[in-house]
């Protein structure tokens, strides 16, 4: 198994997970156009992919989806009140294939377990990726880690989560007014690097290989800031063989295998 972070940031949001020959695109918050560059630059040809997973509706989420669908049929996995309100956008040309936030579902060789989040969305979801004994988590855009999903990502070989604000930078921003403040602070939200901290705490263990960032913002955090920090804590807890790294807006990552 291996995977890449096409972009992510609140400019737009895309990954790819291979395994076992199969090619899933978890969201397309990318241009069509970037989605296709971004895959030429990692090796892979856009009618390759066997499906696109949906994490929510937001517009960084899947604001490349009408216009990639209509040059790419695929299957698009989403939860059924996702793929109504993705649906009233106008976009065609989707397979949808719908599950319920919990439940899991096999997709070729690969077993996709989806669990339920918390954000100001209208059914947000989590994925981990199973594929023979390797476990590949997604974690992005939600405001609170519940017990729930502590567990889920538990005994994983690779996490992407976001990191989306340092308290301190957040509070002294000047740009964001104190409601955007607290909707980003709220259970609803994002996620800050301490929360995400203490989600390491939970579930880091000697087989996690991988962690990667995103959704770092601009403003309010920065990889030096986010990776020193989570990078002093994996070593606190004796995992200092686990690699962490930040993804970023304007460029893909390069492929991390697990």
């Amino acid at each position: 198994m291996r995977f890449v972070i096409l972009g992510s940031g609140s400019s737009g949001n895309a990954a790819l997970v291979e395994c076992g020959g199969l090619r899933l695109m978890i969201d397309a918050g990318l241009s069509a156009k970037q989605l296709s560059l971004r895959l030429a630059q990692v090796g892979v040809a856009p009618e390759s992919l066997d499906g696109i997973l949906l994490t929510h509706e937001h517009g960084d989420h899947v604001r490349g989806l009408k216009v990639f669908l209509k040059q790419h049929r695929l299957p698009v996995f989403a939860t059924a009140a996702t793929a109504q309100v993705v649906r009233e956008t106008g976009i065609e040309g989707a397979k949808w294939k719908v599950f319920e936030a919990g439940r899991s579902f096999d997709v070729g060789a690969a077993t996709v377990e989806s669990f339920a989040i918390q954000h100001d969305a209208v059914d947000p979801v989590g994925f981990v990726i199973h594929h023979q004994a390797k476990r590949l988590g997604v974690l992005s855009d939600t405001g609170f880690v519940t017990r729930s999903v502590t567990d889920t990502l538990r005994g994983l070989n690779g996490l992407f989560v976001e990191a989306n604000y340092d308290e301190d930078l957040l509070e002294a921003d000047t740009k964001r007014p104190w409601p955007t403040k607290q909707r980003i602070r709220s259970r609803h939200g994002h996620l800050s690097n301490l929360q995400v901290l203490e989600l390491l705490r939970d579930v880091a263990h000697p087989a996690l290989a991988r962690v990667v960032l995103g959704h770092l913002s601009a403003d309010c955090n920065g990889p030096q800031l986010a990776l020193g920090l989570l990078r002093e804590c994996l070593t606190t807890l004796g995992h200092p063989q686990t690699q962490i790294h930040c993804a970023c807006p304007n460029e893909p990552t390069e492929w991390f295998a697990l």
